[in-house]
């Protein structure tokens, strides 16, 4: 059985045209909804709200870490900036994208966000959020990139303390575009609720056309 250390080193050579896709992205329309490949800014906030669901009532008061694992140009940090979760906290924003991290890095001068390139966690997380991050896959192999998909979730859980909350696009969706990984949601919920913990839930939001998943773990 291939571990998911050996997939995550594999993994570079799936993301490298996914890279540049986005780079070219950012380039043509800068840190937009466009320019990390929302449809629309509405869109994208309405994940947020889905997203920020995983926060439990003690980590509404604040003094928490949130890892934004393909942060893009920040926009999350943006949401979330003025909200109560973020008194006294910090965020990390992480995105393999060199482009991004500069956008973001230029865009919030916000003591309380960190951004770094990296394809994974490089330190621990109260909670970890991800947006997006697994839909294009440039038509990479569907199993290979679902393989790549599982390792990266394990080892993000593996660096969060509290829960994860991750979307991504259903294969139900009524309309789909070349480039673009379309999932089985109950695949993944069962990866999860085996995998990870059992204290799992999956939401769907229509008319977005992809899932969310929760996962948290048992606390003392």
């Amino acid at each position: 059985m291939v571990s998911v250390g050996d997939i995550l080193r594999a993994a570079p050579r799936m993301l490298t045209p996914v890279v540049r896709a986005y780079e070219r992205r950012l380039e043509r329309y800068g840190p937009t909804a466009k320019g990390v490949f929302w449809k629309d800014a509405e869109w994208q906030k309405r994940r947020y709200v889905l997203l920020e669901r995983i926060f439990d009532d003690a980590a509404q008061a604040g003094g928490i870490t949130i890892h934004d694992f393909g942060c893009g140009y920040g926009s999350l940090f943006d949401y979330l900036a003025d909200k109560p979760v973020m008194q006294f906290s910090r965020y990390i924003g992480t995105d393999m994208s060199q482009g991004m991290i500069d956008a973001a890095g230029e865009r919030i001068g916000d003591p309380r966000a960190t951004f770094v390139r990296s394809l994974g966690p490089r330190e621990d997380a109260d909670y970890t959020l991800v947006s997006g991050t697994y839909n294009m896959n440039m038509g990479a192999d569907r199993d290979e990139w679902a393989n790549y998909v599982k390792a990266s979730l394990s080892q993000l859980w593996r660096r969060t303390r509290r829960g994860m909350a991750f979307n991504m696009l259903t294969k139900d969706a009524a309309e789909q575009f070349d480039g673009l990984y379309y999932a089985d949601p109950n695949e993944f919920l069962d990866f999860v609720r085996a995998k990870l913990s059992e204290n799992a839930e999956l939401i769907n939001d229509p008319p977005l056309p992809d899932f969310t998943v929760f996962v948290r773990r048992e606390q003392n």
